[in-house]
């Protein structure tokens, strides 16, 4: 599964799978050297160059390991819910090797279905070349749960045809990045002078973050909505500040996707937009290829850059393998660099260990911006399955909503999406 999908799509699947019944106990599994292990990877629009990696990888782990076959199946995204929940409330029909979404993991964690890595990604020899705060993503109550594959972050798409045009250089600052986008509105009117949407909750996030603000804070097992924190105020209300006539006007604005913020900016409606490096090739496709340039989305001073949301998938291995050994250097060589090079080479994946991101980024410039967001700090959600639900009512988008269009006033609005997420939470 691309990351798009994932950024997109997870945290919904994950309700689906967080509602399973869950096990009273880990099934037992057991450590055969030899047998089929039994692997589950997403299935993808194109893939192909997916396909012949894991082919790749498979035929050199077959050549070390005498008596041992691999049984790959590829698991359609829309029905990867029924899927995993199939095998959480049946481990005898549970696979060896999975991969899954990072949003999904404490959903995933809480059936008790997945092994705990952390000693082995300790052990690794790779391991320590793990970008930390994408190993992160991995973590439930600080034990890691599986292997991050790829991961994918956002950044500032900008039309370089209109900067040179209007005399304009890419912000360094979110409130110079606002005034560029009023510039290009005023000077272009029939363009956004950023596309970014209501319903956009990636590109909200960095703001968020950016202001010193959280989604939500946690006290041992209790977690707290922090959305009606001053600094989560400021950072959202920043954000809601873009979605304005003289930006990008709220009725036409308020209700977009990030999926259709892209589109905008790749039709040629934008000047800049807030994508990410998985959205590459729907920009190549578009109106503006070869008149577009990426930067870091920059914080709320200069010389900082904004901490995005690190999605990504990741690899892991069920309790109830009976070839958890054979499962675990299955991952570590599908994740390893060699193989993590292969997968950006042919699907675009952003790599998780830091010394293939170097080198990627060296042969490929368009990815610095994203290397350089990544190597800043990301961020994550709340590690806990109750995300899942607050993600699915759409609570942190329906407020920025209401702001932006003047529904509600800032406190009201953040206050009650406070009150729905604590509710979520279980506080």
């Amino acid at each position: 599964m691309r990351i798009r999908r994932t950024l997109a799509g997870l945290a919904v699947l994950g309700l689906a799978a967080g509602c399973a019944p869950t096990q009273s106990a880990p099934a037992a599994g057991g450590d055969e050297k030899t047998g089929t292990l039994r692997v589950w990877l997403f299935d993808e629009a194109n893939r192909a160059p997916k396909e012949a990696t894991v082919k790749e990888a498979i035929a050199e782990f077959k050549a070390a390991h005498a008596g041992v076959e691999i049984d790959v199946q590829w698991i359609p995204v829309e029905g990867r819910a029924d899927k995993f929940s199939g095998a959480f409330n049946d481990p005898s029909n549970a696979p060896d090797v999975a991969e899954y979404g990072n949003t999904d993991a404490a959903s995933y964690v809480e059936t008790g279905a997945l092994t705990d890595l952390t000693g082995d990604l300790q052990s690794w020899k790779e391991g320590a070349d793990l970008v930390p705060s994408v190993l992160e993503t991995a973590k439930v109550g600080g034990k890691a749960y599986g292997l991050p594959w790829f991961t994918g972050v956002r950044a500032l798409y900008y039309r370089t045809d209109i900067f040179t045009e209007l005399g304009l250089t890419p912000p360094k600052t979110m409130a110079e990045l606002a005034e560029t986008a009023r510039k290009i509105r005023a000077k272009k009117p029939d363009l956004y002078g950023i596309s970014v949407g209501g319903k956009y909750i990636y590109a909200i996030m960095p703001y968020l973050w950016a202001a010193g603000g959280e989604l939500a804070k946690q006290d041992g097992p209790r977690w707290t909505s922090a959305l009606n924190t001053e600094a989560s105020k400021t950072g959202i209300t920043n954000y809601a500040s873009l979605l304005k006539a003289d930006i990008c006007p709220p009725e036409q604005c308020a209700n977009l996707t990030g999926t259709q913020s892209i589109t905008a900016f790749a039709g040629g409606k934008a000047g800049m937009s807030i994508g990410g490096d998985f959205n590459r090739k729907a920009v190549e496709a578009g109106a503006v290829k070869g008149k577009y340039a990426v930067v870091p989305l920059p914080g709320t001073t200069e010389g900082k850059i904004a901490p995005a949301f690190a999605g990504g998938n990741l690899l892991g291995v069920f309790n109830a393998s009976k070839r958890r050994g054979l499962g675990v250097e299955f991952i570590q060589l599908l994740g390893g660099a060699k193989y993590q090079a292969k997968m950006y080479q042919g699907m675009g994946n952003l790599p998780t260990l830091a010394s293939v991101q170097q080198q990627v980024s060296q042969s490929d410039p368009f990815l610095k911006p994203f290397v350089e967001t990544v190597k800043a700090g990301t961020k994550f959600v709340p590690v806990t399955p109750s995300w899942a639900r607050i993600d699915a009512q759409n609570i942190l988008p329906t407020a920025v909503q209401q702001i932006a269009t003047g529904g509600q006033p800032v406190d009201t609005a953040l206050n009650d999406a406070a009150d729905k997420m604590n509710k979520a939470f279980g506080s």
